[in-house]
């Protein structure tokens, strides 16, 4: 069994040691559990459909609005109203960005605040673990730190509630803020919050965060997953997103097509980005971009491989990034000066968005410095090859063009 000293993320301000929060009873707090859900009242997002089969994958541009302009409107301004009540553990505005010289255009961003956190012990041999209740969870943080429910509708139109309850007997999806923000308007998109699902991809909740990149309908608000043993910090079902108005490197990065599924979704193998994965696009439908991609992320799963996953373009395009950067670290085979770094390549810095937590690594990046660390988080490629394969049996595209 491998284990790391890491230090984990915080996104909320209720993440404690584990040991030190079982309360059961009324917390005092207006948390998510059983004490205080029952008085609990959120606005309410229900995106509107998307198309189900029969026509590519499109992000609607209709004249007619939504009643609430998703990304601008509702996110970010419930996300600064609760920067303005100071839930957020630092000043965001003070973090400095500047994009790497050199032919990838990695963006480097100094965020000492994120250096501030607490050491944890964590397994990272193993990216399937049971939810443990005793630890840091979702339904542990104030309802203050939530924004809204989102759900997926049924009808061509988006729907907005500013006051609805939350029904337990439902487990609704919340999107809350991040307390400890990379980008403005950093969210978790934590689907069906009360069902204290373990952070495992499946199908119904890859469709949610799609719906939310189309419903942003912005290409510059991307949806990120992390797997367990691939930086994600807490083990309770979540996405991140946020919006940066620039390309990333990993979106710039060419691309080699190796297969197209039945159901139309192009499977292009990355050419010029330092860490090897796929790419998912196009498809007949939403849904069956979803469903091809979510095969592919159950497949790692049950086979014990870590990934990230970045959902680009309003939905349109999905990265699927497999890497073992936690593994090598843990076995003493990563370089030192990428260790000292205390750089964690989730799936923010695979995309080629680089959070520095030093001051000096921030002064001294360079293009080089930021390829060596996703070298390390990636494959091999002899184990890319065999995950390849493994990928496409499991979506049953045994003969992908080029011996892939």
């Amino acid at each position: 069994m491998l284990k790391i000293k890491r230090v984990p993320t915080v996104v909320s301000n209720y993440q404690k040691d584990e040991a030190s929060d079982g309360s059961v009873g009324g917390c005092g707090r207006n948390c998510l559990r059983a004490c205080c859900v029952d008085v609990a009242r959120l606005p309410l997002y229900v995106c509107k459909k998307l198309e189900t089969s029969g026509e590519k994958v499109v992000v609607s541009h209709e004249a007619r609005e939504p009643p609430v302009a998703f990304l601008e409107s509702l996110v970010l301004g419930e996300w600064e109203d609760r920067y303005q009540r100071g839930l957020f553990r630092y000043d965001l505005t003070a973090c400095v960005t500047k994009v790497i010289p050199g032919k990838y255009g990695f963006i480097a961003q100094l965020n000492e605040g994120r250096h501030l956190k607490r050491p944890t012990e964590f397994r990272v041999d193993k990216v399937l673990q049971s939810f443990d209740g005793s630890k840091f969870n979702f339904t542990k943080v104030s309802q203050e730190e939530l924004l809204f429910q989102f759900e997926a509708g049924e009808d061509a139109e988006a729907r907005f509630f500013p006051c609805m309850p939350l029904v337990a007997e439902n487990s609704p999806s919340v999107v809350a803020i991040n307390v400890s923000p990379i980008e403005y308007g950093h969210v978790l998109l934590i689907p069906c919050v009360l069902d204290c699902l373990p952070q495992r991809m499946d199908h119904k909740s890859m469709l949610l965060a799609l719906h939310m990149a189309s419903e942003a309908a912005n290409p510059y608000f991307r949806v990120g997953y992390n797997s367990l043993g691939a930086f994600a910090t807490i083990n309770h079902l979540h996405f991140q997103a946020y919006y940066l108005a620039m390309p990333f490197p990993l979106e710039k990065a060419s691309s080699k097509e190796v297969i197209t599924t039945d159901n139309g979704v192009k499977i292009s193998e990355l050419l010029s980005h330092p860490m090897r994965g796929l790419l998912f696009e196009d498809g007949n439908s939403m849904q069956g971009l979803s469903d091809t991609v979510s095969d592919a992320c159950i497949c790692l799963q049950n086979n014990n491989v870590p990934f990230n996953v970045l959902i680009s373009n309003c939905g349109r395009q999905i990265f699927l990034m497999p890497q073992c950067y936690a593994e090598k670290q843990a076995l003493g085979e990563v370089s030192t000066e990428v260790f000292e770094s205390q750089v964690n390549p989730a799936v923010w810095e695979i995309s080629g968005h680089m959070v520095l937590k030093r001051k000096e690594d921030y002064e001294e990046a360079t293009e080089e410095k930021a390829c060596r660390l996703l070298a390390d988080a990636s494959l091999s490629e002899e184990r890319f090859k065999e995950v390849n394969a493994l990928i496409f049996e499991a979506i049953g595209c045994s003969k992908p063009r080029g011996g892939a």
